[in-house]
């Protein structure tokens, strides 16, 4: 497989690539980060081997991750109409304001027009949730939306960080309402991280919406730069490093010693390993990678080619099989059996977990 190796977007007719370019390390603002140069020969290059799909955010590098990918552009880095450009709305960028983020109507019309201008562009291809607004009915971000694609402004709706239950009511009001429908869900999905297999991509699934996950590597942990002997270098990396992250378990280290030894085994690294598993996760159609460094982003780059046997992909599976919240632990449990008493369906057996049954009376009383 290829960047140019296009898939559709969800039900869209949209061509998007099989990995997609994060853009939150654009801009050192923060203190981290690639710089302007570094994050234009990062772009570069993803576009040279025919990458298409670039994700940032109004959030990242407080909008400077856009403006540095509307610079690349407009000097002619880029064609626009080749590239399907996503951003993000929700977050606010202005301290005190409280109208400065949130999807209310008047929160999204600012905060698109700050992103085109930032961006430089008439349009943006996606433009997601970034994170579900709770005191926002959904029926006015869906009808604001809905008026943007009409407009012009964007073309397709994502979600991201919502659950599956408002993702729901959300596309099925737009779908009765003849509204513009959500396309794609953008959700942390990796080896450390798969509660999403309870709701979130069986949903998806079933309303047709892509899955592009996020943080596939777990924030660097699945990169293999930790180890048993360096245990506690997690704290002195990123100001804002996430608690579980500074303290891996015994669990997660059996988990990257795994990786390791099935990368050494395949000539290639633990961060390809991790990725090649994530984008051949059902439902996922496009992984967003990031990288710093041109290096980095080469090596993610290296998944594409990688082809897990069934053997890796069965023992990482085990490893860090998830434990799910109520209903599901009991639907994968029971559901087959009891549902099927021995018969198989849909190439899933089953079996009789009830002995009366044994006697295959269907008249008992």
């Amino acid at each position: 497989m290829s960047l140019n190796s296009y898939i559709t977007l969800g039900t869209s007719g949209l061509r998007v690539s099989p990995f997609t370019l994060g853009t939150m390390t654009f801009g050192d603002d923060w203190g981290w980060g690639s710089s302007v140069s570094d994050s234009e020969a990062i772009l570069a290059r993803y576009l040279e081997l025919g990458g298409n799909f670039i994700d940032t955010a109004n959030l990242y590098t407080d909008g400077h991750a856009e403006k540095i990918i509307g610079d690349f552009v407009a000097k002619g880095g880029a064609r626009r109409d080749h590239l399907v450009l996503a951003t993000k709305f929700a977050y606010n960028l202005y301290p005190g304001d409280p109208n400065g983020g949130g999807a209310s109507r008047k929160a999204i019309m600012e905060q698109c027009e700050q992103s085109l201008r930032r961006l430089q562009t008439d349009y943006i291809d996606l433009y997601w949730l970034h994170i579900w607004d709770h005191f926002t009915p959904i029926e006015e971000t869906m009808r604001t939306l809905d008026d943007l694609v009409s407009a012009g402004k964007i073309r397709y709706i994502g979600f991201s960080v919502t659950p599956a239950w408002k993702v729901a009511q959300a596309q099925t009001i737009a779908h009765f309402r003849g509204w513009s429908p959500i396309v794609a869900v953008q959700l942390e999905y990796s080896l450390r991280a798969r509660t999403v297999e309870g709701e979130l991509i069986p949903m998806a699934q079933e309303l047709g919406l892509a899955v592009t996950p996020v943080a596939p590597l777990s924030n660097g942990v699945l990169t293999g730069k930790y180890t048993r002997q360096n245990d506690g270098m997690a704290e002195k990396s990123r100001g804002d490093i996430r608690e579980d992250i500074k303290r891996l378990a015994e669990k997660d280290y059996v988990l990257l010693d795994t990786l390791s030894e099935i990368a050494n085994e395949l000539e290639t690294t633990s961060a390809a390993v991790a990725l090649a598993w994530v984008q051949g996760r059902p439902g996922v159609t496009s992984t967003i990678i990031g990288a710093r460094t041109l290096k980095q982003l080469n090596e993610n780059l290296a998944a594409l080619d990688l082809q897990l046997s069934p053997a890796h992909i069965a023992m990482l599976d085990k490893l860090s099989e998830p434990t799910l919240d109520f209903p599901s632990h009991v639907i994968t449990a029971f559901a087959p059996s009891g549902l099927h008493a021995g018969a198989t369906v849909n190439g899933i057996p089953s079996t009789i977990i009830i002995p009366t049954l044994q006697n295959n009376e269907r008249e008992r009383y």
